[in-house]
């Protein structure tokens, strides 16, 4: 597949996460009497990955997440060269996603993007109030895990097809975890588009936001290939 078909995958892809996932924060989470709250979010983010998985997963390998490609680089399922590429077009989806969530969400009367518009942050600015330090673990441990389901459920000792669903769901589950903490980042394109629309803190705070995923990321990639070299290694 040539990578302008794998870039437009791969925009188009993260376009839907951060739309899907974002929209349901700003648009429906506290939508008066039938709000869907926390736990809406949370799926609606786990669900938008699962549609793109299947979607896209064949053209581009659906990473529609900066951190994810780095970490498929660390554990020797992706090619250095294409690294920059994808993480280009994953931030381009996530400011077009945010830039028609804008459009939409201003429509409303009384519509305020300094109430957060879904960008993640910490300290005063974390849903929960929780500290830096707290942040930083959660977002590193929890992009970590990520990476461990999805190059498990996309190893090819496991049965093809169905790797959208364990991925889909662990990071549903990411979200139950940790939208009280930061918002839920463990993307950076998702953390860039609404973070360049509320600007001031959340601009200021965004650095957490590339480095803590990328290094869970990347711990996750280079253990997980460790992992399987070793129990390979071991059952000959």
């Amino acid at each position: 597949m040539s990578m302008s078909r794998r870039f437009a995958a791969e925009l188009i892809g993260t376009f839907w996460l951060v739309f899907g996932g974002c929209g349901t924060a700003v648009i429906s989470a506290g939508f008066p009497k039938v709000g869907v709250g926390l736990l809406g979010v949370a799926l609606a983010f786990g669900l938008t990955l699962l549609t793109m998985a299947f979607t896209i997963g064949s053209i581009s390998g659906c990473h529609i997440n900066p951190a994810v490609t780095i970490g498929l680089w660390a554990g020797k399922r992706f090619p250095a060269n294409e690294v920059l590429p994808y993480i280009i077009a994953q931030v381009i989806g996530g400011i077009l996603a945010s830039t028609v969530l804008y459009v939409i969400a201003s429509g409303a009367a009384g519509f305020d993007v300094s109430a957060g518009f879904a960008a993640n942050g910490y300290g005063d600015h974390s849903p929960g109030g929780y500290s830096l330090g707290a942040a930083f673990v959660a977002e590193v441990v929890l992009t970590f895990m990520f990476l461990i389901v999805i190059l498990g459920s996309t190893d090819k000792r496991v049965p093809a097809g169905f790797a959208p669903i364990p991925i889909g769901l662990v990071l549903t589950l990411i979200h139950l975890i940790s939208i009280p903490i930061t918002n839920t980042s463990v993307n950076p394109a998702r953390s860039t588009g609404p973070a360049l629309f509320v600007g001031g803190w959340a601009l200021s705070q965004l650095w957490l936001f590339w480095v803590a995923p990328i290094a869970g990321a990347a711990i996750g990639g280079f253990f997980y290939n460790w992992l399987g070299v070793e129990e390979v290694t071991a059952s000959k």
